[in-house]
């Protein structure tokens, strides 16, 4: 499966399938969440937080390559990944773009 933000691969004609989405909704543990809440006193990277949403974002990613993958698709193109906080501690992180097939 080709994956790109662009919305065309060089050297391949491709036919529209539609639109694919992956999503999922993460949180940490209230241990993490509490260490966390004290780091941003003293600032820097929050790091359990960046991990959540690199693991969330490869979820979603996948999510979206199986719906592609149930349509016959063979690369999934002009893709986007959006991510909003759902309540404290807890993001969701969508993945979007569309499936196209080879001609």
């Amino acid at each position: 499966m080709i994956l790109v933000n662009t919305d065309y691969i060089t050297g391949k004609e491709l036919e529209m399938l539609g639109l694919v989405k992956g999503s999922t909704i993460q949180s940490k543990h209230l241990g993490k969440d509490i260490a966390q809440s004290f780091k941003t006193l003293v600032g820097g990277e929050l790091k359990s937080y960046t991990e959540m949403m690199n693991e969330a974002r490869a979820l979603a990613t996948k999510r979206m390559i199986a719906e592609a993958e149930a349509m016959g698709a063979d690369a999934i193109v002009n893709i986007r990944y959006a991510s909003s906080a759902v309540m404290q501690g807890a993001a969701e992180v969508i993945a979007y773009g569309t499936a196209v097939k080879f001609i």
